[in-house]
């Protein structure tokens, strides 16, 4: 395929040269009807200089009869008729029926074409004008005429006045000259210009090509391309590159941390489930010392499966292959279901767990996965909270959307770490921990996240250090039967 550089040039070249043909036209057509004015008013002139004279000299003739197919018989007095030749061009005289006078160029002519310039002459209303072509002398006339009222003394009416066409032909051929040696010469010159102009206009792209292909060996995201105007579509697009680029650097760092993790994650279970294989084999069969080591493997291996599934799912999410099964949920219910999950582990916990507001609304969603991003945050809270504390659970409408809130009375998230608790396998471990038992892969609340921007909501979250945590998942609700 040809380079854009080419394609502009033979485009610029094409529209060039269409121009100039449209132009030329135009200058062809009008060079001719400005010959053809010229033309008209010269055989006008003619014509009416023929008729000034009629009027100054008068004419001697006789009462006669002439035989106008013929074009013979007695004419204009010798005196007059002399007086008469200086008129230039093909100049024809007559009355209302016979010709009186011809012109020498006129005489010239053969019989035929006398006949048809005299028919032509007769046919011609005053002022008016015609193009004859006489075949026998190869000869094109534009024919004006010019009338006089007859009298007594003069029978004269008409004065008919022609000259040849040949100069319509000479303007012709002047512009088509232009055009067809001139025209491709300022072709050629505005062809190279364009071809000139667009490698200077295509060398910024140039550029950015070179160092899109230095940055994209995927070790060199860092760099980015260097951007001189702004304003301008080339700075536009360097602009766009670089904020490509740029996110393109935060999702090989977040897949490289990613990868990394998942791997941590996976080792650490792999390696126990090894040791308690290693040793369930190596002690007496049905010993409980087996028993321990089978209990601690099978719980490794329900935490691995977790976090494949866990896994699983964000990989489809991120694919748009995981579908979600919408249809209306009535979310008392749901959240009722939630809160009684809630008291069981708070229960376990030696927590409070209330639910001071719950309204009746219905959303359009998946109630599975629904119900899986709600559990989710009251694990998180219960499992972050200490003993004593209490966890609030709320449902609420607000807005044409439905709130369910989670609040807790646990350690809570440093500022710091806020903007990063939706990013997977990241945990404030470092802040929380208490030990194994707050053990977790760090995946929750990123498949929380997840369900609620796939069901067009949002989850916001609010914490202070050592005071507790609040989640609110918001969700468009249902228009309601009753409004």
């Amino acid at each position: 395929m040809a380079s854009i550089r080419t394609r502009i040039t033979v485009s610029y070249a094409l529209a060039f040269a269409a121009t100039m043909f449209a132009f030329s036209a135009v200058v062809w057509a009008e060079r001719r009807a400005v010959a053809f004015d010229d033309l008209r008013k010269s055989a006008a002139n003619v014509a009416d200089l023929g008729i000034r004279m009629l009027r100054l000299s008068g004419v001697g003739s006789e009462a006669m009869t002439i035989d106008t197919t013929s074009l013979t018989g007695r004419e204009l007095t010798p005196r007059f008729k002399t007086s008469l030749d200086v008129l230039p061009g093909y100049v024809l005289i007559a009355d209302s029926a016979h010709v009186l006078y011809l012109s020498p160029l006129v005489s010239s002519l053969g019989d035929k074409d006398q006949t048809q310039l005299s028919s032509a002459s007769f046919k011609l209303q005053n002022g008016a004008d015609s193009v004859i072509t006489l075949d026998s002398a190869r000869l094109e006339l534009l024919l004006v005429a010019r009338a006089e009222r007859a009298s007594a003394s003069s029978p004269v009416r008409w004065v008919v006045a022609g000259v040849p066409t040949a100069p319509l032909d000479v303007a012709g051929a002047q512009v088509l000259f232009l055009a067809l040696v001139v025209a491709p010469l300022i072709l050629l010159i505005s062809a190279g210009t364009a071809w000139t102009l667009a490698g200077r206009m295509l060398q910024p792209i140039e550029q950015m090509v070179n160092d899109v292909e230095a940055i994209s060996d995927g070790r060199s995201l860092h760099r980015r391309i260097p951007v001189e105007d702004l304003g301008d579509e080339f700075g536009r697009l360097g602009t766009t590159l670089n904020a490509m680029i740029s996110r393109l650097e935060t999702s090989f760092a977040a897949l490289r941390r990613f990868t990394a993790d998942a791997s941590h994650e996976l080792k650490t279970p792999l390696t126990v489930l090894r040791a308690d294989i290693e040793r369930a084999m190596t002690t007496a069969q049905g010993s409980t010392d087996q028993l321990v080591a089978l209990e601690e493997g099978l719980q490794e291996t329900a935490r691995m499966a977790d976090l494949v599934e866990s896994l699983l799912t964000l990989a489809r999410a991120d694919e748009g292959r995981f579908d979600l099964h919408r249809e209306p949920v009535e979310m008392e219910p749901l959240v009722r279901d939630v809160a009684e999950t809630a008291n069981i582990l708070g229960e376990a916990a030696g927590l409070r767990v209330s639910m001071p507001a719950l309204q009746s609304i219905t959303v359009l969603g998946d109630r599975t996965r629904l119900r899986q991003l709600f559990l989710n945050l009251v694990t998180n809270a219960i499992k972050y909270t200490a003993k004593g504390g209490a966890v609030e659970l709320t449902l609420e409408a607000t807005d044409g959307a439905a709130v369910f809130t989670v609040k807790d009375t646990g350690i809570g998230i440093a500022g710091a770490d806020l903007p990063f608790i939706f990013d997977r396998f990241w945990r404030v471990d470092r802040v929380r921990s208490r030990g194994g038992e707050r053990g977790g892969v760090g995946l929750g609340l990123a498949i929380s996240q997840w369900i609620a921007q796939a069901h067009g909501g949002s989850i916001n979250v609010s914490s202070r250090l050592g005071r507790g945590s609040s989640f609110a998942v918001t969700i468009p609700a249902l228009p309601s039967v009753d409004s």
